[in-house]
């Protein structure tokens, strides 16, 4: 019989890591604290819970996040697999229904055969062969048991937006689209002139901020990619206006013209019952997000079903404690996966469980760990998360600029990015039939 490997967290990267190892034949023990004990932003009990939003972006070729969509397809992905089952209308993006992803990814890893779940926190470093998956939100207890390994865990501050009712909306402010006409209007959106716009603006600078836990010493480092709105807008009048709220390829039907400033709404739900402001991840108190964003056309009345929030996230110095294969420098049957290596975003963490929960299985098989393609996405963000060679390390999501460039320019980026994937996935498809 196999060894029994060991999985701490059933997130995203958790799950994905187990299904891995249950798929070579390995007994996989999952263990999750909640929902005996939740983290300070998770609500559900269920597993691969999403937080900040319910988007898995785009999933066009020509797109980074599609292109690690593709390569994630080719290694089984178990949660690409809930998400197509989960999904609801967003353009060219693949959302998904928060409830029904965690369900089917729940009854999957469930369900398994060789993966026994424990509904218990682990307080202590896990005996090797394991795979450390304990996400951006890492217990206190268990995070200090990892620094006397893996030396200071660094940490940043995440927001996630407000979501509210669509029967509370003023729908004749509102108007149904998706940028450039693509997608079947997949996103209200709220115009604003400029004069309701510099309001918001003036309102939204001064709004009272909920305190921030001391979570850690010091004053909070924000991560650029999930920007409190508030924090945005300090840094200039318009920034909101070239950021989340930028109005191109929108045109109002009531005016005809493009509106000076676009909030827009994502469907949360496959009933389009909730809605979530994206982009606006925020940390206002409630009642101040109630007040400064019922400013907005159409949120007069809107009921929150869900308040913006900031919470801690943690990731390892990743370049000084992992190898490229995810598995921890000084002892080769723990690997680590998900945001607490460094790699940002839903797929990207999933990724990188994909990889873990793989390499482990071959080098508990007397195989060589499987090191993918510089020209992957997936390869690329597990060496970015080993090699990287700047002074601050924070996390990465999949973008092309990962990539090495191709031997020939091609001046117009679509063509150029879907070029780029198609390079990708055929060197992943050889890589993948000679190991077979």
């Amino acid at each position: 019989m196999e060894r029994k490997v060991t999985v701490l967290g059933a997130g995203l990267a958790g799950c994905e890591a187990a299904w891995q190892l249950a798929r070579a034949g390995f007994p996989v023990e999952l263990w999750e604290m909640k929902p005996a004990k939740f983290s300070p932003a998770h609500r559900q009990p269920g597993f691969a819970e999403l937080v900040c939003s319910n988007s898995l972006k785009a999933a066009r070729l020509d797109s980074a996040a599609g292109l690690l969509k593709e390569e994630m397809r080719r290694f089984g992905s178990l949660l690409l697999e809930c998400a197509e089952k989960s999904q609801v209308p967003a353009g060219g993006a693949l959302a998904v229904d928060r409830q029904e992803f965690s369900r089917l990814a729940t009854e999957a890893i469930e369900g398994h055969p060789l993966i026994t779940v424990v509904r218990e926190e682990w307080q202590k470093l896990p005996p090797a062969p394991a795979v450390v998956a304990t996400g951006p939100l890492t217990s206190e207890a268990f995070a200090e048991k990892l620094q006397g390994v893996c030396g200071e865990p660094l940490s940043f501050f995440d927001a996630a937006a407000p979501i509210v009712a669509r029967d509370s909306l003023d729908m004749d402010r509102c108007f149904a689209a998706s940028r450039y006409d693509k997608g079947e209007s997949d996103y209200l959106n709220c115009p604003m002139n400029k004069e309701e716009y510099d309001a918001f603006v003036e309102a939204l600078t001064a709004a009272e901020r909920a305190p921030v836990h001391s979570f850690d010493a010091g004053s909070p480092k924000v991560y650029e990619g999930c920007m409190p709105v508030e924090v945005l807008a300090a840094r200039g009048h318009d920034a909101l206006r070239f950021g989340p709220m930028k109005p191109v390829g929108l045109r109002d039907p009531k005016t005809g013209h493009r509106p000076w400033a676009v909030l827009q709404l994502r469907t949360e739900n496959r009933e389009n019952s909730l809605y979530n402001l994206v982009g606006f991840q925020t940390n206002l108190k409630f009642g101040e997000q109630k007040r400064v964003f019922g400013m907005v056309p159409g949120l007069s009345q809107a009921e929150f079903v869900r308040y913006g929030v900031m919470h801690r996230n943690t990731f390892l110095n990743s370049p000084k404690v992992l190898c490229g294969d995810y598995s921890l420098q000084n002892c080769s049957e723990i690997f680590f996966a998900g945001q607490i290596t460094g790699v940002e975003g839903y797929m990207e963490s999933a990724s990188s469980g994909i990889l873990a929960g793989l390499n482990l299985a071959r080098r508990l098989k007397g195989k060589e760990t499987l090191k993918l393609p510089e020209v992957t996405m997936m390869g690329a963000l597990s060496r970015y998360a080993a090699e990287y060679e700047g002074k601050d390390f924070q996390p990465m999501g999949a973008n092309f600029g990962l990539l090495p460039p191709l031997p020939e320019k091609i001046r117009e980026k679509k063509a150029r990015y879907l070029a780029l994937s198609q390079r990708a996935l055929e060197a992943l498809d050889a890589l993948l039939q000679k190991e077979e």
